[in-house]
């Protein structure tokens, strides 16, 4: 095998089999191909580069609805080990948010840098028998009515053709697969110009996170916990090219203008500059190939929402391609995912987009615009709720059919059960999970059918709620009833894998 192979595989004059490739090794890309290998999908996860993680990576802030998804596997307190947490978001100056009154065992922002999130996922992938192909370049895409051909460069410059049931493109920005199917990525660029630096300090700021901004200028330093500092900044009086020249100097002066301090800044070890777009593809998913994390949707850097929003993608399409792969549900499931994370991806989009606009406000209408939001949300607890749950993640919900039961669709809080788990304890391995009343109930446990799946773990209220609810192994409510006295079982499972009405 050319390039990087880190898994086993077999090959027959250059052709491969494959049940699910997934390319691009960054958060997403690892995240779902754990989950697959997880349910027993034979999956390969290409990546252009080299095998190494780097330590420049531009996301930092873990929101609490990833925290969950992590939590589901098995991860969120190792994570919770590298970084740093923040209660309290400021923006605008007078806007205040106070993450420690969300209803989530993680009422709070972890601040560590996007490697350490790729360090667990990674590790947990080879753990799960993911095939990792390093320094190996999509070229070309076909699919047909049984599968999906691709072309893929190695890293001696040799060509290799792969075929696979499904393909996902968790590839970024200028996704290859994205291109490969012809998806458009409409949008705009919402700021020019902005830096990223990675430095030393010699005065310690007060909090893990300082932002603000005067005048002009912008700037935000954020702790990694290991002596570095990620700085990021910009200044509409110098909007240039993304490869125009960037020195310390510069860093320094923007940071001072906008924080009143540099903190005796220095020791770069990375200085860059990039521009922030909104961007959308129309379609997520394109016959057998599907588009999810930053090959998807991109967005402004406000609220931190870039690298979370791609996670949960990966995590709501895991379990609906492994049902399909493994026969367990028809290929119609897999329009869910659209159905589900598009909408969310633009919520994403508009939010983001409505924060940088007002902060960058200079229109003296848009600045009194930011002072009423700021006062009201301020003032309104309603208000206050509703924009912590969509920063977080927590508060989104995805749709449900017509005369569905109204928690379905919903977030699944992680609520104990009878057994002294919580729900996200549970729900590790990938499963469905059955909460009933304590009687009359299913046997607890999980067993095969008679088809050779696997039915959910049932399990108990901790309380005595008469609800009966299935939890998708994502989180979320796939179907519920009031008042079950009777045996749920059969009802809840005809209702895991549901289509689009």
């Amino acid at each position: 095998m050319n390039g990087t192979d880190t898994g086993e595989g077999t090959s027959q004059a250059g052709s491969h089999t494959h049940q699910v490739v997934v390319v691009g090794a960054g958060p997403t890309g690892l995240l779902l191909a754990g989950d697959l290998a997880e349910s027993g999908v034979a999956v390969t996860l290409l990546e252009k580069r080299p095998r190494k993680i780097s330590n420049l990576s531009r996301a930092f802030g873990v929101h609490a609805r990833t925290l969950e998804q992590l939590d589901a596997r098995g991860l969120a307190d190792d994570l919770l080990a590298t970084g740093s947490t923040i209660t309290r978001l400021r923006l605008f100056r007078r806007l205040s948010l106070d993450l420690s009154t969300l209803p989530s065992r993680f009422p709070f922002l972890l601040i560590t840098p996007q490697y350490e999130v790729e360090r667990l996922l990674e590790r947990r992938a080879q753990r799960l028998g993911v095939r990792f192909q390093y320094e190996n370049e999509l070229l070309a895409l076909r699919q047909d009515a049984d599968g999906v051909d691709i072309d893929v460069r190695n890293g001696d410059g040799s060509t290799v053709t792969h075929r696979a049931a499904y393909v996902v493109g968790t590839d970024g920005h200028h996704s290859a697969v994205r291109r490969a199917v012809g998806q458009p990525f409409p949008g705009v660029s919402v700021i020019t110009s902005l830096f990223l630096a990675d430095v030393r300090l010699a005065e310690k700021p007060e909090t893990v996170l300082t932002v603000d901004g005067a005048g002009d200028v912008f700037a935000m330093i954020v702790s990694f916990g290991d002596g570095w500092y990620r700085v990021m900044g910009w200044d509409r009086r110098h909007e240039v090219p993304d490869d125009a020249p960037l020195d310390l100097a510069e860093v320094k002066d923007v940071t001072r203008r906008a924080l009143g301090t540099d903190y005796g800044m220095h020791g770069a070890r990375w200085l860059s500059r990039f521009h922030s777009d909104e961007r959308q593809a129309p379609a997520y998913r394109v016959g057998r190939v599907f588009l999810a994390g930053d090959a998807a949707h991109i967005h402004s850097p406000a609220g931190g929402q870039g690298m979370n929003t791609g996670l949960q993608d990966a995590a709501n399409l895991g379990w609906k391609l492994a049902a399909v792969v493994t026969g367990q549900a028809s290929d119609s499931l897999l329009d869910t995912y659209q159905a589900e994370r598009h909408p969310v991806g633009k919520a994403v989009l508009r939010s983001s987009g409505g924060l940088v606009r007002l902060a960058r406000a200079q229109n003296p209408a848009l600045r009194a615009v930011r002072a009423v939001v700021s006062a009201f949300v301020n003032a309104a607890a309603p208000a206050r709720a509703k924009a912590l749950a969509q920063l977080t993640g927590i508060g989104y919900r995805y749709p449900a059919p017509r005369g569905a039961h109204r928690l379905v669709g919903t977030r699944a809080p992680d609520v104990g059960l009878g057994s002294g788990q919580r729900l996200y304890e549970t729900l590790r391995g990938g499963r469905f999970v059955l909460i009933t009343p304590r009687s009359p109930h299913p046997r607890p446990g999980a067993a095969p059918d008679a088809d050779g799946d696997s039915l959910p773990v049932v399990e108990h209220w901790a309380g005595d709620r008469r609800t009966a609810v299935l939890v998708r192994p994502d989180g979320y409510v796939a179907w519920a009833a009031d008042d079950a006295n009777t045996d749920v079982l059969e009802t809840a499972l005809a209702s895991r894998f549901p289509t689009v009405d």
